[in-house]
C-alpha cells in the first residue's frame, strides 16, 4: 500500500496496525528459547596459530532471543580462551577484565550466520582467531537479512531487522555477563561493508528507544545494548543521503564499472546525476561540522569549499603515509611530491584514477532493484524507496517508512540525549573504494569528533573495498583504548 501525505489519517493507522499483526503472528508462531547462558554447553577446539597451540572453549548456536523468528541466524557463537578456566592470564587480561570481541560477517545486507576462529587456506587468521590469541572473548552473532522468508512467505529480515538482531546479541551478553568470562562493559564491535554499517550503527544507537518495540517482539533480554567501540571497515551508511554524496564525488565521471560490468550514463542518468550534485551542499551545511581548529565545513553551489578540501587532507595524508612506508607514487602525475613531501593531489584526476562503479542513483535505485531498495521492504512488500528524490521520479512506488529509514542511520543519534553512543571508534575506509563516496565516512568520522567521541580514522592508499586487512594496528588500537 502506498501512502502519502494526502492519505487520510484512518487508512495511514490501519496500515500501521496491519505491519504490527505481522509483525506479532510470526512472534506467535516463533520458537521460545532460554535466555540464559549454559556454561556446561561446550566443546573444546585447537588452532595452531603463530605455532601455538590455541585452544578455547566454544559455545556454540546459542539462540540470543526469545522468540526467534529465524533461529538459523539470530545465534551467537561464543570462544573463550582455555586460560581462563585454568586460572591463568592472557597478556594484560584476566578472566573478569578479557574485553569481548563482536565481528559480525553481513555483507550486503544479506542474512549472516555466526562466524568463529579460522585459518585461511594460506594459514592467515581470521579476527576471531587473532582476538583470542590475543586474550579476548569473541562472540560472533548471527543477523537476519533482507532476503528472508518464513514459511508463509512474509520477509522477516527487512530494515531495521538486521540492526535489532545486533542489540539483542549485545543484550544477550550483557544479561548473561557473570556467567561466562569477559567483560561485558568492554564490548567491541567490528564488520565490513554494510556489517561496518551495522558496526557504525550499533555503536551510534545505544539504548535509544527507537528499536524498544522491536525488541520487545523477538524477546530481547532486558537490559541495555550500548557498546564500548565499533571498529567500521568501508562503511555502506548514511544511505539516505549516500546518492547525493556519490554524485557530488563522480559527477562528470560518466563511465562505469560495476563488477566488470561496464557502461556510460545516459543523458536521463546525467540529468539525475546533476540534480542530486545539487542536493549535497545543503546537506553538508546543515551539518554543521568543523574541524578540529573551529573551521566550518561547508560547501558552495558547485560543490567547493572547505569541505571538499577537507576530505582531501585525508587523500594527501593518505598518499604521505604510503610514501613514508616505501612506496613509489612518482607515476601518478596528479601527485605534486617536493622533498619527501606530498604537497597537492588534483582531486579530479584522483576520482578519475579510483574510477566510478555505479551508475546513477547508486543506491536508491529507480526500478527498485538496488540492495538498498530490498532492505527497506516490509513484511509484505519485497522493494521499497528510501529517498524522497527517487520516490519523486516514480510516484507510483513505495516509500519506506520516515521511522524505519531513521533508525538504520547512525548520524540521526551521535550526539543526543537519547543514545548512548561508544564513546572509541576506528573508521577504515580505502582511498579508491568505490562502493560509496569518500564523503560518507568522512562525515560520520567528522561528526563523531564533533561530539567529542575519540576517532581513529583513515583512508588506506590503494585500498579497495574491504575489511580486516590491517589486523596488526585494529589489535594495536584495540589494545590502547581497552587497557
Amino acid at each position: 500500500m502506498q501512502i502519502t501525505n494526502s492519505t487520510p489519517w484512518p487508512i495511514v493507522i490501519i496500515s500501521a496496525l496491519l505491519t504490527l499483526f505481522l509483525l506479532m503472528r510470526t512472534t506467535l508462531y516463533a520458537e521460545t528459547a532460554d535466555l540464559k547462558f549454559n556454561p556446561d554447553q561446550f566443546t573444546v577446539k585447537t588452532l595452531i596459530y603463530n605455532d601455538q597451540r590455541l585452544t578455547y572453549r566454544a559455545y556454540e548456536d546459542i539462540v540470543y532471543v526469545a522468540h526467534p523468528v529465524a533461529p538459523q541466524f539470530q545465534n551467537i557463537n561464543i570462544y573463550v580462551p582455555m586460560a581462563y578456566y585454568e586460572g591463568q592470564s592472557v597478556g594484560a587480561y584476566q578472566t573478569d577484565t578479557a574485553p569481548i570481541f563482536l565481528p559480525n560477517r553481513v555483507g550486503g545486507y544479506m542474512p549472516a550466520k555466526p562466524g568463529g576462529p579460522a585459518l585461511d587456506r594460506n594459514n592467515h587468521p581470521n579476527a576471531a582467531t587473532v582476538a583470542l590469541s590475543k586474550g579476548y572473548v569473541v562472540a560472533c552473532p548471527g543477523v537476519r537479512g533482507r532476503t528472508l522468508q518464513d514459511d508463509d512467505g512474509l520477509y522477516i529480515g527487512k530494515a531495521p531487522a538486521c540492526i535489532v538482531d545486533l542489540k539483542a546479541a549485545v543484550r544477550y551478553l550483557r544479561y548473561n555477563d557473570a556467567l561466562f568470562p569477559g567483560d561485558a562493559e568492554k564490548i567491541v564491535s567490528n564488520g565490513t561493508s554494510a556489517g561496518g554499517a551495522l558496526s557504525a550503527l550499533l555503536g551510534a544507537t545505544g539504548n535509544s528507544p527507537d528499536y524498544d518495540s522491536y525488541l520487545q517482539i523477538v524477546g530481547a533480554a532486558p537490559t541495555r545494548d550500548d557498546i564500548y567501540a565499533a571498529s567500521c571497515y568501508c562503511p555502506i551508511t548514511n544511505l539516505d543521503h549516500a546518492d547525493m554524496a556519490y554524485k557530488w564525488q563522480f559527477n562528470g565521471l560518466n563511465q562505469y564499472n560495476a563488477w566488470g560490468r561496464k557502461g556510460t550514463l545516459s543523458v536521463t542518468q546525467i540529468q539525475l546525476s546533476n540534480q542530486l550534485k545539487a542536493l549535497f551542499p545543503p546537506y553538508v551545511n546543515h551539518l554543521g561540522l568543523k574541524t578540529s581548529d573551529g573551521t566550518l565545513l561547508t560547501l558552495n553551489e558547485n560543490g567547493h569549499g572547505p569541505f571538499r578540501n577537507y576530505v582531501k587532507s585525508f587523500i594527501l595524508s593518505s598518499a604521505q603515509h604510503a610514501l613514508d612506508h616505501g612506496e613509489n607514487l612518482s607515476n601518478h602525475s596528479w601527485i605534486t611530491i617536493e622533498d619527501g613531501k606530498v604537497t597537492e593531489i588534483d582531486i579530479d584526476a584522483y576520482v578519475a584514477y579510483a574510477t566510478r562503479m555505479k551508475a546513477t542513483p547508486a543506491f536508491d535505485a529507480l526500478d527498485l532493484h538496488s540492495p538498498e531498495n530490498n532492505l527497506f521492504g516490509t513484511t509484505t512488500l519485497d522493494n521499497q524507496h528510501f529517498t524522497a528524490f527517487a520516490r519523486n521520479q516514480n510516484p507510483d512506488h513505495d516509500l519506506a517508512d520516515t521511522a524505519v529509514i531513521k533508525m538504520m542511520n547512525p548520524m540521526n543519534y551521535i550526539g543526543t540525549s537519547k543514545a548512548t553512543t561508544a564513546q572509541h571508534w576506528r573508521i577504515r575506509h580505502g582511498a579508491i573504494d568505490r562502493d560509496t563516496s569518500l564523503a560518507i565516512p568522512v562525515i560520520l568520522a567528522t561528526q563523531l569528533m564533533n561530539h567529542d567521541y575519540e576517532v581513529d580514522f583513515a583512508l588506506p592508499w590503494g585500498q579497495g573495498h574491504g575489511g580486516d586487512y590491517d589486523l596488526d594496528e585494529l589489535f594495536a588500537w584495540m589494545a590502547e583504548i581497552c587497557q
